[in-house]
């Protein structure tokens, strides 16, 4: 190819990248596509309310007490295999 058709090409690809970049702004996006609307969070406080005295008392049953159905007459299952 010669320097002539070279420069051809150039021209030709850089006035179809601009041309594409208009062509895009205006068809796909709009200014009314471009905003949008978030909603509003509100702020965290520190202040924190106490539970309900029915439910959280001395009283209360404690789900994270160790829970034992049964004796284990075993104490270390796999030892013998």
């Amino acid at each position: 190819m010669k320097t002539k058709d070279l420069s051809v090409i150039a021209v030709v690809a850089i006035v179809s990248a601009v041309f594409s970049i208009i062509l895009s702004g205006v068809l796909f996006s709009t200014p009314e596509d471009r905003q949008q609307s978030v909603e509003v969070v509100e702020p965290i406080s520190t202040s924190f309310e106490r539970p309900d005295s029915r439910y959280f008392n001395l009283k209360s049953v404690n789900p994270a007490q160790n829970i034992q159905v049964g004796t284990d007459p075993n104490s270390n299952p796999f030892a013998g295999r």
